[in-house]
């Protein structure tokens, strides 16, 4: 059995889909991996609860305590490499992690974002495909490079824009496809490879 290492800055509503499709018994919602652990930037992140809740093991590393980005990221890697995952997950880690980090990584890293890429990378993505007349959002799961946002995608679920749509009203349809999106990306990723 695989193991998945995700990490999380909130709620993890994204990790939670991931979770229960890995205790799906269906062939489709099926990863043939379990999740090791659940790791977090901020120690109030409502994820973790609900990981640890499951048995799944949590830990916090308030990024605010190291003195620079390295030091976080040598101290993050350290307590993922405990769990020796196949794949590092990214679901709505809110932390910009080093060239050193995604190197250590490299092919083995996804995250999730809310929009079509390579269109609106970053922050505000519905507000931006909504000002900028869009008729179709979305989400895109990527493998993560050095280059935010703009990592090899692995997969994607189109969402359209609505009349009157405000960004919440968008984001909230957007993210009822990512977790739909996230473990069909993650279970075809894992039966593609032996190494992910």
């Amino acid at each position: 059995m695989k193991n998945l290492v995700i990490l999380i800055s909130g709620g993890g509503s994204n990790m939670r889909a991931i979770v229960e499709a890995s205790q799906r018994d269906d062939w489709q919602g099926r990863l043939g991996a379990r999740v090791a652990a659940v790791i977090s930037n901020k120690a109030d992140a409502a994820g973790l609860a609900w990981a640890g809740e499951r048995g799944i093991a949590t830990q916090s590393l308030d990024h605010r305590a190291f003195d620079s980005r390295e030091a976080f990221d040598s101290a993050l890697a350290a307590a993922i490499d405990r769990h020796a995952p196949s794949l590092l997950v990214l679901a709505g880690f809110m932390r910009i992690l080093g060239a050193g980090f995604v190197a250590r990584y490299a092919g083995r890293m996804v995250n999730i974002h809310p929009s079509l890429l390579p269109a609106f990378t970053g922050l505000n993505t519905h507000q931006r495909a909504i000002d900028a007349g869009c008729t179709e959002a979305g989400a895109t799961v990527h493998r993560v490079t050095a280059d935010l946002d703009l990592g090899p995608i692995l997969g994607q679920a189109v969402v359209p824009v609505l009349p009157g749509d405000t960004a919440q009203s968008l984001a909230a349809r957007v993210l009822l496809e990512e977790h739909r999106l996230y473990p069909r990306v993650l279970a075809e990723l894992l039966a593609g490879s032996a190494d992910a």
